[in-house]
């Protein structure tokens, strides 16, 4: 044991960082418990896409561990990683926006070949400027939206009417009555501050589902995991290459890389990490990490992989080293093993974690400049347009144009960044497509 510690302290340099193997391997164990509702929820939304629930699991799982496990040995930060939830939301949807699997993944494998050549290029400064605050910050709150619905629908909460707007749909069933009990878990544990709050909420509802015909009891809880053949190589690089979708490729990058800052910074600054300047030294090896995986999930049907938020909860129980990933990875290691368990799980079961969790992002909307017409307008243009016309590059397009319509009709046009200018174009042109 003592040569194992040994070990373990030379790789991660635990003494360096202040911290020890017991305190690095519990703070695995809350990551996972904070992160491993992406084992219901994400399989579920997928099969939407026409996708096999079953092997989206396994090559979740393969995923999650070799990317997480690639961010700790390589920077020796206790990041995971997973598939970011806006991109799932587009994929889960993509029957409604008239695209194909093959072109999603081709978008999302050229999206991550960008963030590849900005990561290893040190062009990461330029690029955060690039896009105004306003409209990444509107994105992230539309896209919440988006999910929110998602998971609202999933319960039948929400519904289409015969005259195609949304309105209550039956409250009476099953399904909405462990939608409605599952919400309130999640907000009661939230409140209490319970670790794993969404998963336990997941569990319960399951449960619950049992008696009540909605959740299918597998037929055994251990197996082997499904195979991931049917998954390799479905994309389409040169379909996606359409004028078209450049609005859908912008979707998919803007949460990636700015979501992607913003965590990694937000993290470190919870650590400790961030120099005087607010940059966190060795960041551009956890952008290198992050792109990279991108770009080999997209070849087996992964969206895109992005480092989670929920990393925080480890770090918040002293986390400091690639061994609390190291930890966290085994974990979902594990459940490999046990995929039934995460299978029987009904998509109403995961909708109140998918409605939090998009509620939670519209919290970025109040660093928007309110007071600012120009600032403002644009971002709830983002918003609105995203959720009234259940398209998240509808919203994205049109906030975009707003924005630089606003500025140049206010004789601001020295606030618009350059590179705007030929988004601005792209953008007036899907627009265009769409008359």
């Amino acid at each position: 044991m003592s040569n194992l510690s040994s070990a373990l302290e030379k790789r991660f340099k635990l003494k360096e960082n202040n911290t020890d193997l017991r305190t690095e391997l519990l703070a695995g164990v809350t990551t996972f418990a904070t992160m491993s509702y992406v084992l219901a929820t994400i399989p579920n939304m997928l099969e939407k896409a026409g996708l096999v629930r079953g092997s989206i699991l396994t090559m979740l799982i393969l995923a999650i561990v070799a990317c997480s496990v690639a961010m700790a040995l390589y920077t020796n930060r206790p990041f995971c990683l997973a598939p970011g939830m806006s991109s799932v939301a587009i994929l889960s949807s993509i029957d409604s926006i008239g695209m194909s699997v093959e072109v999603a993944f081709g978008l999302i494998f050229i999206e991550g070949v960008i963030f590849v050549i900005i990561s290893f290029a040190g062009l990461r400064n330029i690029i955060a400027t690039a896009i105004p605050a306003s409209i990444k910050i509107a994105l992230s709150g539309g896209i919440g939206l988006y999910i929110a619905l998602i998971g609202l629908k999933s319960g039948g909460i929400i519904v289409a009417s015969q005259k195609n707007t949304l309105i209550f749909g039956d409250l009476s069933t099953a399904k909405a009555l462990m939608f409605g009990i599952g919400f309130l878990l999640v907000l009661i544990f939230e409140a209490r501050k319970i670790k794993g709050s969404m998963i336990l909420s997941v569990i319960l509802v399951t449960i619950i589902g049992i008696p009540l015909g909605v959740t299918k009891l597998p037929t055994t809880f251990f197996h082997l995991p499904s195979g991931i053949g049917n998954l390799a190589f479905k994309m389409d690089i040169l379909g996606a290459l359409k004028p078209e979708y450049l609005p859908w490729l912008l979707t998919f990058f803007v949460p990636d890389f700015f979501g992607t800052m913003g965590i990694i910074l937000g993290v470190a600054n919870q650590a400790g990490w961030l120099d005087e300047n607010g940059d966190m030294p060795g960041i551009e090896k956890c952008f290198k990490v992050d792109s990279l995986s991108t770009v080999a999930g997209s070849f087996f049907c992964m969206p895109v992989m992005t480092t989670y938020l929920e990393s925080a909860s480890g770090v918040e129980d002293g986390g400091r080293t690639g061994l609390t990933a190291i930890m966290t990875s085994v974990l979902f290691a594990l459940m490999l093993f046990f995929t039934p368990f995460a299978l029987m799980v009904p998509g109403v079961a995961t909708g109140p974690v998918l409605t939090i969790i998009g509620f939670q992002m519209l919290s970025s909307m109040r660093s928007v400049d309110y007071s600012d017409k120009t600032e403002c307008l644009p971002a709830f243009i983002a918003v609105a347009m995203t959720i009234l016309t259940y398209n998240i590059a509808n919203g994205m397009a049109l906030s975009i144009v707003s924005y630089l319509i606003l500025k140049i009709a206010a004789g601001r046009i020295k606030e618009i960044p350059k590179p705007m200018f030929v988004v601005g174009i792209c953008m007036l042109f899907y627009l265009y497509t769409l008359i």
